[in-house]
């Protein structure tokens, strides 16, 4: 098989130097909610390791679409930092990536400030909160927030920008009938569902120009029983954002709040996740009820490929970019040799920084992961970080914890 994963990549006016992307995974790195001297040697460790281009997780447009503590939120004061890290991965020789995004309901107001706003008014299980539906007359306004953000990234230095509009995150609220009870003209009919999706990336193409990138990331299933939002209605979700003129699309799926696993895959380490947990009751509860409410989804190399290559297939003129379990040279080639312009990958730089660079000494290579996520079980309270990277020493339930989810993986 050709190797194609060192081939430049182009995304709207931006050239990549290969097809690599490190995906934008929450790394729960910004104090503050500012950029840190951690993800500025994250990100410029990656850079350095021969990604095409890294991407800086989800920062919010504004301080209501706030998740987590430990995440950017786009504002003036921290360009300067940004433009920091910008020069520093550019130093690197890779483009730079930034998702923007707004996490609606997925709040609390000890984080955002506010009562959490949706699609509609509810109760947040997850969080646990109160959600306040957003009147008609907020939508234009949240929508020129993510043009703004686009504006401050380019000021930051960016060369590129992702805009969620999945995973259940704000967009995909309105997008998907598991959230959306509207009886408006923004609930119904899938037309009518896309409209605040319309209004932000008119917004976000408006603010890019020229000179800036334009990639969305939406989901292709949300990993339900009973799905909000069917494969045919994804395909029409996609048609649109090509007709809005969005440069690429990833195409993942899963509800961080309903079906985490699903977007993640494999097995949530409950006992790496408590410990880290400060709040008592918080940390009794997920141990009683996390198998429960996180089940299992079996990992799988390429797990998203089967449902992108429908879309790769019914849009032959888009740019899509896979993402999802990819960890080997040669299953990255076999991606790419199906008509990807590139590919995102997070856990693979997460346990090798240099994974791209060692692929060109082996294109066969295989990073060292051994999905036992204990970085997804850190990074909600801490930070992400590889268990075989720490400086401290495992607590031993915890080492053996992972110890069996990787031999369960791994038979």
């Amino acid at each position: 098989m050709q190797n194609k994963i060192f081939e430049q990549a182009q995304i709207g006016p931006l050239t990549l130097r290969n097809r690599t992307i490190r995906s934008a995974a929450f790394e729960s790195m910004c104090p503050g909610h500012e950029p840190s001297q951690q993800l500025y040697d994250y990100h410029t460790s990656v850079a350095r390791g021969g990604v095409g281009m890294t991407t800086v997780a989800y920062a919010a447009v504004t301080e209501s679409g706030l998740s987590f503590d430990r995440q950017l939120v786009m504002r003036p004061e921290i360009i300067p930092g940004l433009r920091r890290l910008t020069d520093g991965i550019h130093s690197e020789g890779a483009a730079a990536g930034i998702q923007l995004g707004h996490c609606g309901n997925m709040s609390h107001k000890d984080i955002c400030g506010c009562i959490p706003v949706g699609a509609c008014t509810g109760f947040n299980l997850y969080s646990p909160t109160l959600v306040r539906g957003l009147r008609k007359e907020e939508l234009p306004v949240l929508a020129r927030q993510f043009g703004n953000a686009v504006n401050l990234a380019r000021e930051a230095g960016f060369d590129s920008v992702e805009i969620h509009c999945g995973h259940g995150y704000l967009i995909d609220q309105f997008l998907n009938t598991y959230f959306n009870h509207r009886k408006d003209e923004y609930g119904g009919s899938l037309e009518n569902r896309m409209r605040f999706m319309t209004m932000c990336i008119e917004e976000v193409m408006k603010a890019a120009k020229d000179d800036m990138a334009v990639i969305v990331k939406m989901n292709m299933r949300d990993g339900l029983k009973h799905p909000g939002t069917t494969l045919d209605e994804s395909l029409q979700i996609a048609k649109r954002l090509q007709e809005l003129g969005v440069h690429a699309i990833v195409l993942s799926g899963g509800l961080v709040s309903a079906t985490p696993m699903y977007v993640m895959r494999g097995e949530m380490p409950i006992k790496t996740m408590t410990h880290y947990m400060d709040k008592w009751w918080l940390k009794y509860g997920v141990r009683a009820c996390g198998k429960m409410m996180v089940p299992t989804v079996p990992y799988e190399e390429a797990f998203f490929l089967e449902d992108a290559l429908k879309f790769r297939q019914a849009l032959p003129d888009m740019k899509f970019i896979y993402v999802g379990g990819l960890v080997a040279g040669d299953k990255i080639n076999e991606v790419l040799s199906h008509g990807f312009e590139a590919v995102q990958m997070a856990r693979s730089l997460l346990n090798e920084p240099d994974f791209v660079n060692r692929l060109k000494d082996d294109p066969h290579h295989r990073c060292g992961c051994g999905h036992s996520n204990y970085c997804i079980g850190r990074m909600y309270t801490l930070d992400m970080a590889c268990h075989k990277h720490l400086e401290e020493p495992l607590p031993m339930s915890l080492q053996k914890e992972i110890e069996r989810i990787e031999r369960e993986q791994n038979k």
